[in-house]
Protein backbone atom coordinates (compact mmCIF):
# COMPACT_ATOMS: atom_id res chain seq x y z
CA UNK A 1 0.00 0.00 0.00
CA UNK A 2 3.16 2.33 0.80
CA UNK A 3 4.58 1.37 -2.45
CA UNK A 4 1.38 2.50 -4.17
CA UNK A 5 0.77 5.72 -2.47
CA UNK A 6 4.22 6.80 -2.98
CA UNK A 7 3.73 5.83 -6.80
CA UNK A 8 0.54 8.11 -7.02
CA UNK A 9 2.40 10.73 -4.82
CA UNK A 10 4.99 10.65 -7.54
CA UNK A 11 2.41 10.75 -10.27
CA UNK A 12 0.39 13.93 -8.38
CA UNK A 13 3.81 15.96 -8.07
CA UNK A 14 4.47 15.40 -12.38
CA UNK A 15 0.98 16.70 -12.65
CA UNK A 16 1.22 19.85 -10.54
CA UNK A 17 4.95 20.94 -11.04
CA UNK A 18 4.48 22.49 -14.39
CA UNK A 19 1.40 24.34 -13.65
CA UNK A 20 3.27 25.55 -10.36
CA UNK A 21 6.84 26.50 -11.55
CA UNK A 22 4.88 29.09 -14.41
CA UNK A 23 2.67 30.45 -11.36
CA UNK A 24 6.14 31.26 -9.56
CA UNK A 25 7.46 33.09 -12.39
CA UNK A 26 4.50 34.95 -13.18
CA UNK A 27 4.21 35.90 -9.49
CA UNK A 28 7.97 37.22 -9.55
CA UNK A 29 6.79 39.84 -12.51
CA UNK A 30 3.98 40.79 -10.40
CA UNK A 31 5.68 41.44 -7.26
CA UNK A 32 4.00 38.44 -5.25
CA UNK A 33 4.35 39.10 -1.48
CA UNK A 34 6.19 36.33 0.47
CA UNK A 35 2.57 35.47 2.25
CA UNK A 36 1.34 34.74 -1.16
CA UNK A 37 3.85 32.85 -2.13
CA UNK A 38 3.76 30.87 1.03
CA UNK A 39 0.17 29.82 1.34
CA UNK A 40 0.40 29.23 -2.28
CA UNK A 41 2.98 26.64 -1.85
CA UNK A 42 1.30 25.09 1.28
CA UNK A 43 -1.83 24.85 -0.77
CA UNK A 44 0.09 23.44 -3.51
CA UNK A 45 2.02 20.56 -1.30
CA UNK A 46 -2.21 19.83 -0.10
CA UNK A 47 -3.18 19.50 -3.58
CA UNK A 48 -0.45 16.87 -4.74
CA UNK A 49 -1.36 15.01 -1.68
CA UNK A 50 -4.85 15.19 -2.06
CA UNK A 51 -4.80 13.83 -5.80
CA UNK A 52 -2.35 11.18 -4.67
CA UNK A 53 -4.56 10.19 -2.13
CA UNK A 54 -7.91 10.15 -4.38
CA UNK A 55 -6.46 8.15 -7.27
CA UNK A 56 -5.43 5.24 -4.35
CA UNK A 57 -8.77 5.21 -3.26
CA UNK A 58 -11.62 6.29 -5.94
CA UNK A 59 -10.53 3.66 -8.41
CA UNK A 60 -11.25 0.83 -5.91
CA UNK A 61 -14.32 2.41 -4.09
CA UNK A 62 -16.81 4.40 -6.41
CA UNK A 63 -15.35 2.62 -9.81
CA UNK A 64 -15.70 -1.54 -8.64
CA UNK A 65 -18.98 -0.49 -7.14
CA UNK A 66 -20.44 1.37 -10.36
CA UNK A 67 -19.23 -1.49 -12.69
CA UNK A 68 -21.05 -4.21 -10.64
CA UNK A 69 -24.48 -2.01 -10.66
CA UNK A 70 -24.38 -1.87 -14.51
CA UNK A 71 -23.68 -5.68 -14.27
CA UNK A 72 -26.40 -5.92 -12.23
CA UNK A 73 -28.94 -3.43 -14.02
CA UNK A 74 -28.44 -5.45 -17.07
CA UNK A 75 -28.48 -9.04 -15.77
CA UNK A 76 -31.86 -8.16 -14.21
CA UNK A 77 -33.07 -7.98 -18.17
CA UNK A 78 -35.96 -5.40 -16.35
CA UNK A 79 -36.37 -2.32 -18.60
CA UNK A 80 -38.22 -0.91 -16.24
CA UNK A 81 -35.30 -1.70 -12.78
CA UNK A 82 -33.16 -0.28 -15.62
CA UNK A 83 -34.55 2.69 -16.16
CA UNK A 84 -35.59 3.56 -12.10
CA UNK A 85 -32.06 2.63 -11.50
CA UNK A 86 -29.97 4.71 -14.13
CA UNK A 87 -32.45 8.00 -13.43
CA UNK A 88 -31.50 7.51 -9.80
CA UNK A 89 -27.69 7.41 -9.83
CA UNK A 90 -27.78 10.47 -11.63
CA UNK A 91 -29.76 12.56 -10.06
CA UNK A 92 -28.64 11.27 -6.34
CA UNK A 93 -25.17 11.77 -7.35
CA UNK A 94 -25.14 15.58 -8.99
CA UNK A 95 -28.02 16.42 -5.95
CA UNK A 96 -24.84 15.90 -3.69
CA UNK A 97 -22.47 17.62 -6.20
CA UNK A 98 -20.86 20.81 -4.02
CA UNK A 99 -20.39 22.63 -7.32
CA UNK A 100 -24.06 22.58 -8.17
CA UNK A 101 -24.63 24.11 -4.61
CA UNK A 102 -21.98 26.64 -5.22
CA UNK A 103 -24.01 27.47 -8.48
CA UNK A 104 -27.95 27.66 -6.58
CA UNK A 105 -26.15 29.54 -4.37
CA UNK A 106 -24.49 32.23 -6.62
CA UNK A 107 -27.84 32.52 -8.16
CA UNK A 108 -29.84 32.75 -4.62
CA UNK A 109 -31.08 36.05 -5.11
CA UNK A 110 -32.82 35.62 -8.71
CA UNK A 111 -33.64 31.83 -8.39
CA UNK A 112 -34.91 31.31 -4.89
CA UNK A 113 -35.20 29.10 -3.24
CA UNK A 114 -31.58 27.20 -4.07
CA UNK A 115 -33.16 23.86 -4.48
CA UNK A 116 -34.60 24.67 -7.74
CA UNK A 117 -31.72 25.27 -9.52
CA UNK A 118 -30.27 22.29 -7.58
CA UNK A 119 -33.19 19.98 -8.61
CA UNK A 120 -33.20 21.03 -12.01
CA UNK A 121 -29.49 19.99 -12.62
CA UNK A 122 -30.36 16.88 -10.94
CA UNK A 123 -32.94 16.25 -13.22
CA UNK A 124 -31.25 17.23 -16.44
CA UNK A 125 -28.23 14.72 -15.39
CA UNK A 126 -30.84 11.58 -14.53
CA UNK A 127 -32.80 11.75 -17.48
CA UNK A 128 -29.38 12.02 -19.69
CA UNK A 129 -27.65 9.65 -18.03
CA UNK A 130 -30.54 7.13 -18.59
CA UNK A 131 -30.59 8.08 -22.37
CA UNK A 132 -27.44 7.28 -22.44
CA UNK A 133 -27.54 3.76 -20.59
CA UNK A 134 -29.98 3.04 -23.14
CA UNK A 135 -28.15 4.09 -25.67
CA UNK A 136 -25.53 1.53 -24.70
CA UNK A 137 -27.96 -1.35 -24.08
CA UNK A 138 -29.99 -1.15 -27.04
CA UNK A 139 -26.91 -0.06 -29.25
CA UNK A 140 -28.19 3.27 -30.13
CA UNK A 141 -25.64 4.92 -32.19
CA UNK A 142 -23.54 7.30 -30.51
CA UNK A 143 -23.34 10.28 -32.87
CA UNK A 144 -27.42 9.92 -33.89
CA UNK A 145 -28.27 10.63 -30.41
CA UNK A 146 -25.61 13.67 -30.15
CA UNK A 147 -26.78 14.97 -33.38
CA UNK A 148 -30.25 15.21 -31.96
CA UNK A 149 -29.63 16.42 -28.57
CA UNK A 150 -27.28 18.76 -29.72
CA UNK A 151 -29.64 20.49 -31.95
CA UNK A 152 -32.62 20.80 -29.18
CA UNK A 153 -30.32 22.81 -27.34
CA UNK A 154 -29.20 25.34 -30.34
CA UNK A 155 -32.61 25.47 -30.62
CA UNK A 156 -33.40 25.97 -27.15
CA UNK A 157 -30.31 28.88 -27.09
CA UNK A 158 -31.13 30.73 -29.91
CA UNK A 159 -34.68 31.53 -28.73
CA UNK A 160 -33.80 31.74 -24.83
CA UNK A 161 -30.81 34.59 -26.30
CA UNK A 162 -33.77 36.62 -27.48
CA UNK A 163 -36.01 36.49 -24.10
CA UNK A 164 -33.57 35.49 -21.45
CA UNK A 165 -29.72 35.97 -22.57
CA UNK A 166 -28.40 35.72 -19.38
CA UNK A 167 -29.69 32.14 -18.72
CA UNK A 168 -27.59 30.97 -22.18
CA UNK A 169 -24.37 31.14 -20.21
CA UNK A 170 -25.68 29.50 -17.09
CA UNK A 171 -27.05 26.50 -18.85
CA UNK A 172 -23.58 25.85 -20.83
CA UNK A 173 -21.40 26.39 -17.69
CA UNK A 174 -23.77 23.83 -15.78
CA UNK A 175 -22.68 21.20 -18.39
CA UNK A 176 -19.31 21.65 -16.01
CA UNK A 177 -21.17 20.77 -12.76
CA UNK A 178 -21.67 17.03 -13.77
CA UNK A 179 -18.30 16.64 -14.59
CA UNK A 180 -17.10 16.63 -11.00
CA UNK A 181 -13.94 13.72 -9.86
CA UNK A 182 -16.47 11.79 -7.89
CA UNK A 183 -18.99 11.43 -10.85
CA UNK A 184 -16.49 10.92 -13.75
CA UNK A 185 -15.26 7.72 -12.73
CA UNK A 186 -18.64 6.87 -11.37
CA UNK A 187 -20.15 7.55 -14.75
CA UNK A 188 -17.55 5.77 -16.87
CA UNK A 189 -17.60 2.76 -14.62
CA UNK A 190 -20.95 1.98 -14.72
CA UNK A 191 -21.28 2.75 -18.11
CA UNK A 192 -18.32 0.07 -18.90
CA UNK A 193 -19.90 -2.34 -16.77
CA UNK A 194 -23.72 -2.21 -18.30
CA UNK A 195 -21.46 -3.19 -21.70
CA UNK A 196 -19.47 -5.68 -20.57
CA UNK A 197 -22.74 -7.39 -19.07
CA UNK A 198 -24.31 -6.92 -23.12
CA UNK A 199 -20.71 -9.02 -24.21
CA UNK A 200 -20.74 -8.47 -27.66
CA UNK A 201 -17.91 -7.48 -29.90
CA UNK A 202 -18.80 -3.63 -30.19
CA UNK A 203 -19.08 -3.66 -26.27
CA UNK A 204 -15.74 -1.46 -25.29
CA UNK A 205 -16.26 1.10 -27.89
CA UNK A 206 -20.11 1.77 -26.07
CA UNK A 207 -18.80 1.86 -22.69
CA UNK A 208 -17.24 5.37 -23.78
CA UNK A 209 -19.33 8.42 -24.70
CA UNK A 210 -22.09 8.14 -21.49
CA UNK A 211 -20.16 11.39 -19.97
CA UNK A 212 -20.70 13.40 -23.05
CA UNK A 213 -24.47 12.58 -23.83
CA UNK A 214 -24.56 13.49 -18.99
CA UNK A 215 -23.49 16.72 -20.16
CA UNK A 216 -26.04 17.65 -22.24
CA UNK A 217 -28.66 17.09 -19.22
CA UNK A 218 -27.62 19.87 -17.30
CA UNK A 219 -27.68 22.40 -20.43
CA UNK A 220 -31.01 21.44 -21.55
CA UNK A 221 -32.59 21.52 -17.69
CA UNK A 222 -31.15 25.16 -17.38
CA UNK A 223 -32.47 26.20 -21.03
CA UNK A 224 -35.74 24.66 -20.16
CA UNK A 225 -35.44 26.42 -16.39
CA UNK A 226 -34.80 29.42 -18.48
CA UNK A 227 -37.95 30.10 -20.04
CA UNK A 228 -39.87 30.33 -17.21
CA UNK A 229 -37.22 32.75 -14.64
CA UNK A 230 -37.06 35.72 -15.70
CA UNK A 231 -33.55 37.04 -14.02
CA UNK A 232 -32.07 40.17 -14.36
CA UNK A 233 -28.31 39.82 -14.14
CA UNK A 234 -28.08 43.20 -12.14
CA UNK A 235 -29.89 41.08 -9.29
CA UNK A 236 -26.56 38.69 -9.22
CA UNK A 237 -24.22 39.27 -6.51
CA UNK A 238 -21.03 38.55 -6.35
CA UNK A 239 -19.89 37.16 -2.73
CA UNK A 240 -16.42 38.76 -2.00
CA UNK A 241 -15.94 36.92 1.01
CA UNK A 242 -12.18 35.81 1.42
CA UNK A 243 -11.72 32.92 2.51
CA UNK A 244 -8.20 31.16 4.43
CA UNK A 245 -6.95 27.74 4.16
CA UNK A 246 -8.48 26.53 7.00
CA UNK A 247 -12.15 28.03 6.31
CA UNK A 248 -11.59 26.12 2.58
CA UNK A 249 -11.01 22.79 5.08
CA UNK A 250 -13.45 23.18 6.85
CA UNK A 251 -16.28 23.90 4.06
CA UNK A 252 -14.97 21.07 2.07
CA UNK A 253 -14.48 18.56 5.19
CA UNK A 254 -18.51 18.66 5.10
CA UNK A 255 -19.42 19.37 1.55
CA UNK A 256 -17.49 16.14 0.73
CA UNK A 257 -19.33 14.27 3.24
CA UNK A 258 -22.53 14.99 1.58
CA UNK A 259 -20.91 14.17 -1.84
CA UNK A 260 -19.66 10.94 -0.72
CA UNK A 261 -22.64 10.10 0.80
CA UNK A 262 -25.05 8.26 -1.86
CA UNK A 263 -21.87 6.12 -2.84
CA UNK A 264 -21.78 4.52 0.24
CA UNK A 265 -25.48 4.32 0.24
CA UNK A 266 -25.67 2.94 -2.85
CA UNK A 267 -22.70 0.39 -1.88
CA UNK A 268 -24.36 -0.72 1.29
CA UNK A 269 -27.93 -1.27 -0.50
CA UNK A 270 -26.34 -3.31 -3.83
CA UNK A 271 -23.86 -4.91 -1.26
CA UNK A 272 -27.24 -6.64 0.36
CA UNK A 273 -29.29 -6.95 -2.89
CA UNK A 274 -26.44 -8.46 -5.43
CA UNK A 275 -23.00 -8.13 -4.77
CA UNK A 276 -22.26 -9.94 -2.01
CA UNK A 277 -18.86 -9.39 -1.81
CA UNK A 278 -16.78 -10.85 1.01
CA UNK A 279 -15.78 -9.41 4.28
CA UNK A 280 -12.13 -8.22 3.22
CA UNK A 281 -13.51 -6.73 0.20
CA UNK A 282 -15.91 -4.72 1.89
CA UNK A 283 -13.14 -3.36 4.35
CA UNK A 284 -11.26 -3.04 1.16
CA UNK A 285 -13.89 -0.85 -0.32
CA UNK A 286 -14.59 1.00 2.82
CA UNK A 287 -10.85 2.07 3.07
CA UNK A 288 -10.63 2.86 -0.25
CA UNK A 289 -13.77 5.59 0.45
CA UNK A 290 -11.52 7.10 3.45
CA UNK A 291 -8.95 7.58 1.16
CA UNK A 292 -11.06 9.10 -1.63
CA UNK A 293 -12.87 11.80 0.99
CA UNK A 294 -9.31 12.81 2.61
CA UNK A 295 -8.46 13.10 -1.01
CA UNK A 296 -10.91 15.15 -1.93
CA UNK A 297 -11.17 17.27 0.53
CA UNK A 298 -7.17 18.33 0.48
CA UNK A 299 -7.41 18.67 -3.29
CA UNK A 300 -10.18 21.40 -3.36
CA UNK A 301 -9.22 22.71 -0.34
CA UNK A 302 -5.32 23.16 -1.75
CA UNK A 303 -6.73 24.05 -5.01
CA UNK A 304 -9.02 27.09 -4.00
CA UNK A 305 -6.71 28.16 -1.48
CA UNK A 306 -3.66 28.41 -3.81
CA UNK A 307 -4.15 28.19 -7.32
CA UNK A 308 -8.02 29.47 -7.69
CA UNK A 309 -6.75 32.39 -5.40
CA UNK A 310 -3.70 33.36 -7.11
CA UNK A 311 -5.14 32.62 -10.69
CA UNK A 312 -7.62 35.40 -9.32
CA UNK A 313 -5.10 37.61 -8.37
CA UNK A 314 -3.02 37.01 -11.73
CA UNK A 315 -5.64 38.08 -13.87
CA UNK A 316 -6.70 41.17 -11.79
CA UNK A 317 -2.90 42.12 -12.05
CA UNK A 318 -3.11 41.53 -15.86
CA UNK A 319 -6.30 43.04 -16.52
CA UNK A 320 -4.97 46.21 -15.00
CA UNK A 321 -2.16 46.39 -17.11
CA UNK A 322 -4.72 46.73 -20.01
CA UNK A 323 -2.38 44.26 -22.63
CA UNK A 324 -5.35 42.38 -23.99
CA UNK A 325 -2.72 39.96 -25.75
CA UNK A 326 -1.14 38.75 -22.43
CA UNK A 327 -3.88 37.95 -20.89
CA UNK A 328 -5.22 35.56 -23.76
CA UNK A 329 -1.28 34.72 -24.00
CA UNK A 330 -1.43 33.25 -19.99
CA UNK A 331 -4.35 31.79 -20.23
CA UNK A 332 -3.70 29.49 -22.90
CA UNK A 333 -0.33 28.66 -21.33
CA UNK A 334 -2.58 28.09 -18.06
CA UNK A 335 -5.08 26.26 -20.34
CA UNK A 336 -2.08 23.77 -21.35
CA UNK A 337 -1.41 23.01 -17.57
CA UNK A 338 -4.32 23.00 -15.50
CA UNK A 339 -5.71 19.37 -17.02
CA UNK A 340 -3.45 17.59 -16.05
CA UNK A 341 -3.89 17.28 -11.88
CA UNK A 342 -7.59 17.53 -12.54
CA UNK A 343 -8.72 14.01 -10.78
CA UNK A 344 -12.04 13.79 -13.73
CA UNK A 345 -9.18 13.84 -16.56
CA UNK A 346 -6.90 11.33 -14.46
CA UNK A 347 -10.06 8.86 -13.82
CA UNK A 348 -10.78 9.47 -17.67
CA UNK A 349 -7.53 9.01 -19.68
CA UNK A 350 -6.73 5.73 -16.77
CA UNK A 351 -9.87 4.09 -18.43
CA UNK A 352 -8.89 4.74 -21.85
CA UNK A 353 -6.19 3.57 -21.78
CA UNK A 354 -6.86 0.29 -19.78
CA UNK A 355 -10.08 -0.53 -22.48
CA UNK A 356 -7.56 0.27 -25.41
CA UNK A 357 -5.36 -2.30 -23.94
CA UNK A 358 -2.62 0.76 -24.63
CA UNK A 359 -3.42 1.48 -27.96
CA UNK A 360 -4.57 5.37 -26.64
CA UNK A 361 -2.33 5.71 -23.52
CA UNK A 362 -3.23 8.32 -21.15
CA UNK A 363 -0.10 10.78 -21.96
CA UNK A 364 -1.78 11.20 -25.57
CA UNK A 365 -5.27 11.51 -24.39
CA UNK A 366 -3.82 14.25 -21.67
CA UNK A 367 -1.91 16.38 -24.34
CA UNK A 368 -5.72 16.64 -26.60
CA UNK A 369 -7.42 17.67 -23.46
CA UNK A 370 -4.45 20.04 -22.61
CA UNK A 371 -4.11 21.47 -25.78
CA UNK A 372 -8.47 21.81 -26.10
CA UNK A 373 -8.48 23.25 -22.65
CA UNK A 374 -6.05 26.07 -24.17
CA UNK A 375 -8.32 27.03 -27.34
CA UNK A 376 -11.21 26.99 -24.38
CA UNK A 377 -9.55 29.42 -22.33
CA UNK A 378 -8.49 31.69 -25.51
CA UNK A 379 -12.12 32.25 -26.51
CA UNK A 380 -13.18 32.49 -23.13
CA UNK A 381 -10.75 34.79 -23.01
CA UNK A 382 -11.61 36.60 -26.13
CA UNK A 383 -15.63 36.52 -25.04
CA UNK A 384 -14.66 38.19 -21.95
CA UNK A 385 -12.41 41.33 -23.38
CA UNK A 386 -14.76 41.61 -26.34
CA UNK A 387 -18.22 40.86 -24.44
CA UNK A 388 -19.43 38.53 -27.75
CA UNK A 389 -22.72 36.21 -27.11
CA UNK A 390 -21.15 32.87 -26.13
CA UNK A 391 -23.51 31.48 -28.61
CA UNK A 392 -20.94 32.73 -31.73
CA UNK A 393 -18.55 30.60 -29.72
CA UNK A 394 -20.56 27.14 -28.59
CA UNK A 395 -22.65 27.39 -31.88
CA UNK A 396 -19.77 26.54 -34.28
CA UNK A 397 -17.39 24.90 -31.47
CA UNK A 398 -19.74 22.28 -30.77
CA UNK A 399 -20.82 22.09 -34.60
CA UNK A 400 -17.12 21.40 -35.35
CA UNK A 401 -16.98 18.85 -32.86
CA UNK A 402 -19.84 16.79 -34.13
CA UNK A 403 -18.48 16.99 -37.90
CA UNK A 404 -15.40 15.48 -36.49
CA UNK A 405 -17.69 12.70 -35.17
CA UNK A 406 -18.20 11.55 -39.00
Amino acid sequence: MIKAFLEKLLESLKSVLPVTVVIIIVGLFLNFSLETYLMFLLGAALLVLGLALFQLGAFESTSVIAEDIGKYVVKRRNLVIFIAVSFMLGFFIIVAEPSVRVLASQLKDAINPELIMILTVAVGVGLLMTVGLLRILFKISFRTIMLILYGIVFVLAIILSQVNPFFVSVAFDSGGFETGPLSVPFIMSLAYGISRARGDKSSNQDSFGLVGITVVGPILAVLVLGLIYKVDPATIVKDETVLTLGDYLLQYTKDMAIAILPFIVFFVLFQFIDFKYPKKKVIKVLIAFVYTYIGLVLFLAGANASFASVAYLIGGKIASLDISILLIFIGSVFGLLVAAPEPSVVAVNKQVEEVTAGAVSKNVMLVAISIGVAIALILSMIKVLTGISILYFVIPGYTIALALMF
